[in-house]
């Protein structure tokens, strides 16, 4: 009996640990507070499922609102206080904040810097734990754990509270919060257990890009206590026993006795449509779910979408550093639709997106950051692991194409917020179709792509690009000093000319290889003689491109340090690269040895100051140096040696990178205090550690992948059988962290004679086997 009772205890142990490994899965190497320091306010979302709507995470001065639309606000790994969670994050998007409290009623947030100035509670960061799927925090001030998970679109609080006859529960609702600018309007209401209302939001790059748009928020919630009290708040003044409340600045508060140890649950359904049809989503994705089985739910989705490239050995910093990475990647862009397929409409009102026989919508619509850069990040990893949401993406932009007529480089509930003042949209969908990603309406989608590349008339200016009209007739955009201070808004050109003639002649390429795809002849001409246009800016004598006036004159006293004059976010050091779609004809302008040469010294010198801003905390802080990789600009160079018979400096340089530039605390993680922007300096790291990379954004006519030398013993890219049915796997002999050069290599059993792969070689899967070495080799 003995024996038997001792047997199954050790199949009951070994069945523990076995879940144990499961449970742990990629998850285990997510570090969300890495690189939180000085971060955007989308970039802390610890309790949120990927691409989802509702993300959850603490606030400790997201309440201070950002006047540019872009500064660092919401949750900073430095501070020692929470002032709430938020439900809302996203571009331009945040608000709808719970706060617990236990003794006096607060109701406003209070200042970081004042102690017990508000319903803010000091912690320790011992005290906090955050994971893919799941956030927890005790509470100092107030012996409260917080506990925060979520569905797509359903967001779940949990309160554990003292024993007091004084807990509070707050629904801040009327107050600014991270990105979303002045708050117009809101309104709460209590009714029996529930909470319900919404909240209108002016960003600031919708006043700048929509200025007649606002961003709505509704969400309903319920909790699995009854109140002993309740009320509503306008600020600091209190109303006891009111239900409703409507204007900026209001709330609603719940009052509570708890036992040692009560826990208090809020289950919030969130939507952008109506209070309707955030009940909806909540009915539909939370009833009857506890927090327990919808954090376990929470982390098995972040394993199974972080699963999709699984690496292994190699360093566990790295590995840390790659699922992180991806972690961020698969955060930002969340969903704007709701579960019956209702989404916002640019206009305000609602729309439908078709449904399915079983009632589903077709697709799904999300809100989305510009995808200025992003064709070296975000599209190549979404097309690599997640093609079916590279595919809803474009849906997205062609409803917005449709509802008001232009692409919009980024949307906040399809509202225009056109970050920088470009569309790189139309180079993210003809990249997509060349890929094979095509399941929406091409016709459609190349009306959109070419009308964002050719045409200037009725331009709007959530359009971006008001300056490609003289683009297309000069071939160029001059230089034009801003005397306006809306620097986006120039039609002439702008002053940022010359970085604008090397992205408008990028993503002409691009849409002239979806033109030929389509046998659109002239459209294809024409936008092949347009992808030349940075011809016309590279100044021989120099060696540099350098901006032109509306004469065609290059400009006097050229300094190719000095950013913004000509070069957006950069300078001509940094931006002469720029011509991804012609690296071989830049390389033979420049003389192969001198190209390398100086890119090698670039490299060299950048490498002192952490490969960008050095250590200053501010994502401006690289923009006149020789290289910046916390910005969008700078992120093919390093692989650009390839181009000029040198793979052994891109595999030098990139990893180089990998390990300086990329760090695994709270200030170091992008660089320090870095910009980055809805994953995209992660999705690099995902891409250039796995050593797969396409300098042209898979905008080529044949898209391939450059390769480079792994910092894993081994990576798997594999896909459910309904999005891809063949695997991909990478194998790395002699892998070790000093080993950063290819020796050799073979695709499926056959030598590679270079060090690239076909984009459709890929997808049909196979083995790539490299052997990696300490000694540089100039080639196979």
């Amino acid at each position: 009996m003995m024996k038997r009772i001792v047997f199954l205890l050790l199949i009951s142990i070994q069945a523990t640990l076995l879940y144990a490994q499961q449970a742990g899965g990629p998850v285990q190497y997510v570090r969300p507070n890495i690189g939180s320091a000085h971060s955007r306010y989308f970039f802390y979302t610890p309790a949120a499922v990927p691409f989802g709507m509702a993300k959850l995470a603490p606030s400790t001065n997201g309440s201070e609102g950002n006047p540019s639309g872009w500064e660092a606000v919401g949750y900073d790994d430095r501070h020692s206080s929470i002032e709430g969670f938020a439900n809302f994050h996203e571009f331009q998007i945040g608000g709808v904040v719970f706060a617990p409290t236990v003794g006096k009623l607060k109701t406003f947030p209070g200042k970081k810097e004042e102690k017990n100035s508000g319903y803010r509670s000091s912690f320790d960061k011992s005290d906090e734990y955050a994971t893919a799927g799941y956030y927890r925090v005790f509470l100092k001030d107030y012996n409260i754990k917080a506990e925060l998970t979520a569905t797509e679109r359903v967001g779940f609080h949990q309160y554990t509270f003292p024993e007091t006859d004084s807990a509070n529960v707050i629904f801040d609702i009327g107050h600014k919060m991270g990105e979303s600018g002045p708050v117009l309007d809101a309104k709460v209401t209590y009714g029996h257990g529930h909470i319900w209302g919404f909240v209108i939001t002016k960003p600031v790059y919708v006043q700048k890009y929509q200025e007649s748009a606002n961003v709505t928020m509704y969400f309903y919630a319920v909790l699995d206590k009854m109140p002993d009290s309740y009320g509503a708040f306008k600020d600091s003044k209190q109303f006891k026993g009111v239900k409703t409340i409507q204007g900026k600045g209001t709330g609603i508060y719940l009052q509570f006795k708890t036992k040692k140890g009560e826990q208090i649950g809020i289950k919030t359904g969130l939507s952008y449509t109506s209070v309707d049809n955030a009940k909806l989503n909540l009915t539909r994705e939370a009833s009857g779910l506890t927090f327990a089985k919808a954090k376990a739910d929470a982390i098995q989705n972040w394993n199974k979408l972080l699963g999709r490239i699984e690496v292994k050995g190699g360093l566990e910093q790295d590995r840390i550093k790659f699922y992180t990475g991806l972690f961020h990647a698969l955060s930002g862009r969340g969903l704007a639709s709701d579960v019956n397929g209702a989404y916002p409409k640019n206009d305000g009102g609602t729309g439908q997106i078709p449904l399915l026989k079983n009632g589903t919508p077709k697709f799904h619509h999300y809100n989305t950051d510009a995808i200025w850069g992003a064709f070296w990040n975000l599209t190549q990893l979404w097309a690599i692991a997640y093609p079916e949401y590279y595919n809803d993406w474009i849906q997205s932009q062609l409803l917005v194409y449709k509802d008001a007529g232009w692409l919009g480089d980024g949307i906040a509930t399809s509202k225009y917020v056109s970050g920088v003042g470009t569309n790189f949209t139309g180079l993210a969908i003809a990249a997509a179709y060349n890929a094979g990603i095509r399941n929406y309406d091409v016709s459609l989608a190349y009306e959109a792509v070419r009308k964002n590349e050719l045409e200037a008339k009725g331009r709007i200016p959530g359009a971006g690009k008001l300056d490609v009209g003289v683009f297309v007739a000069k071939g160029y955009s001059p230089y034009l000093k801003d005397l306006t201070g809306s620097p986006e808004l120039n039609t002439q050109g702008s002053p940022f000319g010359a970085s604008h003639t090397l992205e408008y002649s990028f993503s002409a390429f691009a849409a002239a290889q979806f033109a030929k795809a389509l046998h659109k002849t002239e459209d294809y001409n024409q936008l092949t003689k347009l992808s030349e246009g940075w011809k016309l800016l590279y100044d021989p004598a120099t060696k540099f491109i350098r901006p032109k006036d509306t004469e065609g004159r290059f400009l006097d006293n050229f300094d190719p340090f000095e950013p913004w004059k000509g070069f957006q976010e950069g300078n001509a050091w940094q931006y002469t690269f720029y011509v991804p779609q012609a690296s071989e004809q830049l390389v033979n302008l420049i003389g192969k040895e001198t190209f390398s040469s100086r890119l090698d010294s670039i490299f060299t010198v950048s490498q002192k100051n952490s490969f960008g801003g050095g250590t200053q905390i501010d994502a401006f802080a690289g923009i006149q140096g020789l290289y910046n990789h916390g910005n969008q600009p700078n992120l093919h160079v390093s692989w650009l040696f390839n181009y000029a018979g040198r793979p052994d400096l891109s595999q030098k340089w990139v990893r180089a990178i990998c390990n300086e530039f990329y760090g695994t605390d709270g200030i170091h993680g992008y660089g320090y205090g870095q910009d980055e922007d809805q994953g995209q300096l992660g999705a690099w790291y995902v891409l250039s550690s796995i050593g797969l990379f396409d300098v042209k954004g898979l905008t080529g006519p044949d898209p391939s992948f450059l390769i480079g030398a792994p910092l894993f013993e081994s990576v798997r890219i594999k896909l459910p059988e309904g999005v891809r049915k063949k695997e991909f796997l990478i194998k790395v002999s002699q892998q070790d962290p000093d080993h950063v050069y290819i020796q050799s290599g073979k695709f499926n059993g056959l030598n590679l004679k270079e060090l690239s792969i076909r984009f459709e070689d890929f997808v049909k899967g196979g083995v790539l086997e490299l052997v990696v070495g300490g000694e540089g080799k100039q080639g196979l």
